[in-house]
């Protein structure tokens, strides 16, 4: 059997193009337009992984209490365990040349697709104006440096400075004109930010050793968790929720890889591009984000995780001007790579003929700037368990769902062009799978009342104990149980899968 499926005979595509679910951009990639081996996912991944927000990951577990090798190897353990549903859920869009919209309709339905793309779209939403945060506050801080500008305090109700919002809207109108310009400048940014980002982390990486003489004390500095320290014998009451956090960085993209793996040129491309790419970058970047900051405890007498920080300390104007381009650079490829690719599909997928790729990622700009990222990243703690455990508890129970539909119950047999009808094989009830929308709720409600004692909004005093503990595994309990519930449904309701 030919691995790719995804070439439609003229009198298919015309029949399609007149269906209200197709549009271009969601079409089927053809076996002729795939052009994507090793190399190209290995670059994929390399380019995503190293951003600012990897180097600054293991500040948090750190602060937590773990030394630097426990945070690095959870770091690269989540990765591991994520790259699995990764390379499950891509199998579908290398061998079927579909989006993450048209995969879901297989499970959820035509219409019930929208459920889990849009929800997978906000927590995009939510990363887009993360990074987009990110790299206006390293142009605000740069410039104040460069310039020799006293960085003003916040005196609004936004919470943050009119300089800060300033070069945070600029960084959002560059890369809103990247979207613009199409999926071609986002592959040539991507090539060029690659080598870009790492070369500017072991430069850094260098500096610190050499100016610190070592990596200084935080690589000596003992586990909080260790016998006669502060959180002694706490150390596995953190490590499974720091690890559904890690494993939460990259569940965005585990669910929405056929956005890229539809131009894979084969599986084996995909596979091995994949598991070189992402579990190794990401250790080896939060490692140098430990090691800078470390060593910048004996060069500045005080510990900088960002490294935005870092590099404000240098006065060498040409440093700063190509640490800023670098940096931008950098945090734009990974934006438009990581979180407009999927929710601009996503958004198209509500309404195919009147929603293009170009729309949906201006939808989401809108959408990131409205959630006020600065204020989801001004506390660690928040950062970690509340933003990224609280989405894992939603997007786990769609991975669980999506992988049983696939591989359990179609043998990962589909039928391309009934994925563009909606009166085929998927439109099960008037074009949404009940069943997996179930399976999805009831997924993710295990998790939520710990959420809701997490962010405050019940008393742990009401809420038993263990209910509260099971929300530092939303991702894996919401997978598991949205697996079990779909697959038992299905085989309860028999061959007949359209009916449920």
């Amino acid at each position: 059997m030919n691995p790719i499926q995804s070439d439609l005979s003229p009198a298919q595509l015309a029949e399609l193009k007149s269906s209200p679910l197709f549009n271009a951009d969601l079409s089927p990639v053809s076996s002729a337009e795939r052009k994507w081996r090793v190399g190209s996912f290995a670059a994929l991944w390399i380019s995503m992984s190293a951003c600012i927000p990897t180097y600054m990951l293991a500040s948090s577990l750190i602060g937590g209490g773990m030394n630097w090798w426990q945070a690095v190897l959870t770091i690269f353990l989540g990765n591991l365990i994520v790259l699995a549903p990764m390379i499950l859920n891509a199998h579908a869009g290398t061998r079927y040349g579909i989006p993450f919209p048209v995969y879901c309709r297989a499970a959820f339905g035509p219409l019930g697709a929208n459920v889990p793309a849009v929800l997978r779209a906000l927590v995009a939403c939510g990363w887009f104006g993360i990074q987009t945060w990110i790299g206006g506050d390293a142009i605000y801080k740069i410039c104040c440096t460069l310039f020799n500008i006293q960085p003003a305090t916040a005196t609004n109700w936004l919470g943050i400075n009119a300089g800060q919002f300033a070069c945070f809207m600029l960084f959002w109108a560059v890369n809103m004109y990247v979207i613009y310009r199409g999926i071609d400048t986002i592959r040539l940014l991507l090539n060029i930010k690659a080598p870009l980002l790492i070369a500017l982390g072991l430069l850094l990486l260098w500096w610190a050793w050499s100016k610190a003489g070592g990596f200084g004390p935080m690589l000596s500095q003992p586990s909080a968790f260790d016998v006669g320290q502060p959180k002694e014998g706490q150390f596995w009451k953190y490590f499974f929720p720091a690890l559904t956090g890690m494993v939460g960085f990259w569940a965005t993209l585990s669910l929405n890889i056929p956005d890229f793996s539809r131009y894979a040129k084969s599986q084996r491309d995909q596979i091995l591009g994949q598991a070189l790419g992402l579990p190794a970058t990401m250790a080896l970047y939060s490692f140098i984000g430990v090691a800078v900051t470390s060593a910048t405890t004996i060069i500045f007498k005080e510990t900088l995780w960002n490294p935005v920080d870092v590099l404000t300390r240098f006065n060498n104007p040409a440093v700063l001007v190509t640490s800023l381009v670098a940096l931008c650079i950098a945090t734009l490829a990974t934006n438009i790579a990581a979180n407009v690719v999927s929710p601009a599909n996503d958004f198209a997928h509500l309404a195919p003929h009147k929603i293009s790729f170009r729309l949906g990622g201006y939808m989401t700009g809108v959408l990131g700037v409205l959630m006020m990222p600065w204020k989801l990243l001004a506390n660690p703690e928040s950062y970690i368990f509340d933003w990224l455990g609280g989405y894992s508890a939603l997007l786990g129970p769609i991975a669980g769902v999506l992988i049983a539909d696939y591989f359990v119950i179609r043998r990962m047999k589909l039928d391309l062009v009934a994925l563009y009808k909606s009166d085929g094989e998927y439109r099960y009830t008037n074009g949404f799978s009940l069943l997996a929308i179930a399976a999805i709720v009831l997924g993710a409600l295990p998790s939520l009342p710990g959420f809701l004692v997490h962010v405050k909004r019940l008393n742990p005093e009401n809420v038993p104990a263990m209910m509260v503990d099971l929300f530092n595994y939303s991702w894996f309990i919401g997978l598991a149980v949205a697996f079990v519930i779909y697959v038992a449904g299905r085989k309860l309701s028999g061959p007949k899968l359209i009916r449920s």
